[in-house]
């Protein structure tokens, strides 16, 4: 058990791009990939996967660099299935793949989540709303 704990403790430790060499896999951040956001060094996302576009940029494309542009360094995935690529185009879009993106998990501990006041306030609510149907209901049936 104290051997599990170690190695699940040295994966935590360890930088998320270093995850999965064994495969060849590069993991990147959002952060990394908007900065890859100019006509000379395009980078882009869809369906997870990242991709380095500059060299198709460069190459003459139906529906022009500026479209692109708008989506270089952000997630494009909406709007490549907007468009509704061909299955030639989704192949020819393999071959600028150069990784996956880094799945960030932000795990909050404030002390407003572990409050009495998250069962408190929807309890008093509910006894409250409970209290005035019954009033409601026997004005009703005494008149």
């Amino acid at each position: 058990m104290g051997e599990d704990t170690e190695i699940s403790a040295k994966r935590e430790n360890q930088d998320p791009k270093d995850e999965n060499t064994d495969s060849g896999v590069k993991y990147y951040t959002r952060e990394e990939v908007q900065s890859h956001n100019t006509s000379k060094d395009t980078s882009l996302i869809s369906h997870d996967k990242v991709y380095a576009i500059t060299g198709f940029m460069e190459e003459e494309r139906e529906g022009g660099e500026e479209v692109l542009l708008e989506q270089a360094g952000a997630d494009a995935t909406e709007s490549f299935e907007d468009v509704g690529h061909s299955t030639d185009a989704r192949e020819m879009l393999q071959q600028y793949y150069i990784g996956e993106l880094h799945m960030e998990v932000y795990i909050t501990t404030s002390k407003d989540s572990r409050s009495w006041t998250t069962w408190l306030i929807p309890t008093v609510t509910a006894v409250l709303v409970g209290i005035m149907y019954r009033y409601y209901m026997l004005e009703h049936k005494a008149s």
